[in-house]
């Protein structure tokens, strides 16, 4: 045991090295970064999505969007006036060369023939200015390794891929048959380039990738999907439906405009269950929606989406402001619009419910659009024509057979004990300044949270196998293929996914009309 002094003395020293962690951060700061911030606190009242980005926030968004950038594949922290290297990015130039590593210092930077820059005291982004540069061009990093020793790297940039953000699928076996996953983690474009990679035509190569395969049925994965472009959602919807409306879109006192899928030809036209959680959001709730009301998918998840139902534009303010030396001066990202389901209902607060609510952690933590600064209302508009897939004999039967499934599942009512356990935890701001209440307490919340430990013992007997990433022309690297060993691993122990499958199994039964309805009335 550590006397009290000790105790002291090294929480003294913790506090001292985030204050200064803070005020190095905050002197960082410069005119343009107030600015920002003063722009930004007007912005946001007129609702939660309207923001100025900054010349340097504009860069990450756009390389967020499209899943790529241009330059050296690091990820860079500044901390104690130096700039270490804190993540290596798998398939970058640094990473495939071998060049540098987790823990190293980037010193100086320089551009071929000439001095180079000392970049110690230097505010980070601009150091990052000096150090991304066009693909194909190079740049020489001074570096101070993990063992100290210094030495002048030379790293051609190139285009640097961020593989977490595109489409996935994995092969899903029981002992009878096939079925397809596809996670989508966000509807990415190229705003430049929409015949660059997209999320659209990557889903659909990962579509026919899977029909190869013979699979039954697909899921399709938009847990945590926080949203994208509105067009690459509208055309992925059209890859599951013949023709018809995919979602109305209507500009404050202006006419609704229907977005509508005008390609005949269907990508996938067998059993499809659509994954949602909270953190759903946007154009994930578009597509969710609209299968939905065309009754093409069944949507398994949490009880509703994030209840995000406004559209933004990006302007860029260089075009917008002629004339003078203003420099870069960044884009307003606006909120233009309000997007509403073919049936006229709004998803704006009130998200998609799920066919099929399967709880989870998050059940009752705030979380949603709802509980935002200053959110948009909900309202209604008048539906689009639509009429509703048929090609889905089973649906009714599959929800009710769904439904009976987690009545009968154990782990539905520790799921749901467990989001009350962690509800309660967060509104729990009482903390005992006697430190045999505080230490009995602690105690027993590690006691009574030992009991959802067995939530982690839950594992498939389906085999899962990952498919090369249609979209990509990369090579499968070392690193790659760990990732995906991993991902395997966690589908094996996601309890939702089994559930999807045992969906699928029941969308494909071949039954007679009459004894479906006979079932579903039992």
């Amino acid at each position: 045991m550590k006397t009290d002094s000790e105790l002291e003395e090294k929480a003294r020293d913790i506090i001292l090295e985030n204050m200064d962690a803070f005020f190095e951060r905050y002197n960082d700061l410069n005119r343009k970064d107030w600015f920002s911030i003063y722009i930004n606190s007007i912005v946001l009242q007129f609702d939660p999505h309207t923001s100025y980005l900054a010349p340097s926030d504009k860069d990450r968004f756009d390389a967020s969007m499209s899943g790529e950038f241009e330059g050296i594949g690091a990820r860079l922290q500044k901390r104690n006036q130096e700039v270490k290297i804190v993540e290596v990015i798998s398939g970058g130039p640094v990473w495939r060369d071998e060049l540098l590593e987790i823990g190293d210092i980037i010193l100086k930077v320089a551009q071929p023939n000439k001095e180079a820059v000392d970049i110690s005291g230097m505010r980070l982004d601009d150091s990052i200015k000096l150090i991304k540069g066009p693909k194909g061009t190079q740049v020489i990093l001074t570096i101070k390794h993990v063992d100290g020793a210094i030495e002048d790297v030379k790293v051609t940039r190139d285009v640097v891929v961020l593989e977490e953000t595109y489409a996935r699928s994995s092969l899903i076996k029981d002992d009878k048959e096939s079925f397809g996953l596809i996670e989508l983690p966000k509807f990415y474009i190229n705003f430049q380039d929409y015949n660059q990679r997209n999320a659209a035509t990557d889903v659909k190569k990962e579509l026919e990738q899977l029909k190869q395969e013979n699979v039954k049925g697909i899921i399709l994965d938009l847990r945590n999907n926080g949203g994208g472009s509105l067009k690459t959602v509208v055309d992925m919807a059209g890859y599951f439906i013949k023709e018809g409306p995919i979602v109305q879109v209507k500009s404050t006192g202006g006419k609704k405009e229907v977005l509508k899928d005008i390609d005949p030809s269907i990508v996938w036209d067998g059993p499809l269950v659509i994954l949602v959680n909270e953190f759903s959001a946007s154009a994930s709730e578009i597509i969710a929606a609209a299968l939905q009301d065309y009754k093409r998918a069944i949507i398994l998840g949490s009880k509703q989406t994030f209840g995000k139902g406004t559209v933004q534009n990006v302007f860029d303010l260089n075009r917008m402001i002629t004339g003078g030396t203003h420099g870069d001066l960044g884009a307003l990202k606006v909120t233009t619009d309000k997007f509403y389901r073919i049936n006229g209902r709004s998803t704006q607060l009130e998200g998609v419910k799920s066919d099929v609510v399967f709880p989870n952690r998050y059940a009752y933590v705030e979380m949603g659009e709802k509980d935002q600064d200053n959110p948009l209302a909900w309202d209604s508009i008048t539906p689009a024509f639509y009429k509703p897939f048929e090609g889905m004999n089973n649906y009714e039967y599959s929800l009710s057979r769904s439904k009976q499934r987690m009545k009968d599942n154990p782990f539905i009512t520790l799921i749901d004990e467990q989001a009350l356990w962690i509800k309660k935890q967060q509104e729990n701001y009482i903390y005992s300044l006697d430190f045999t209440s505080y230490k009995a307490t602690r105690q027993y919340n590690k006691t009574y949270s030992e009991r959802f430990k067995k939530l982690g013992n839950f594992e498939s007997s389906l085999e899962f196998q990952w498919l090369p990433e249609a979209g990509s022309k990369a090579e499968v690297n070392d690193d790659l293929i760990i990732k995906r060993k991993r991902w395997q691993k966690s589908l094996k122990k996601d309890i939702y996914i089994s559930e999807a499958i045992e969906i699928l199994k029941d969308l494909s039964t071949q039954l007679m009309g009459n004894n479906i309805i006979a079932e579903v009335k039992n």
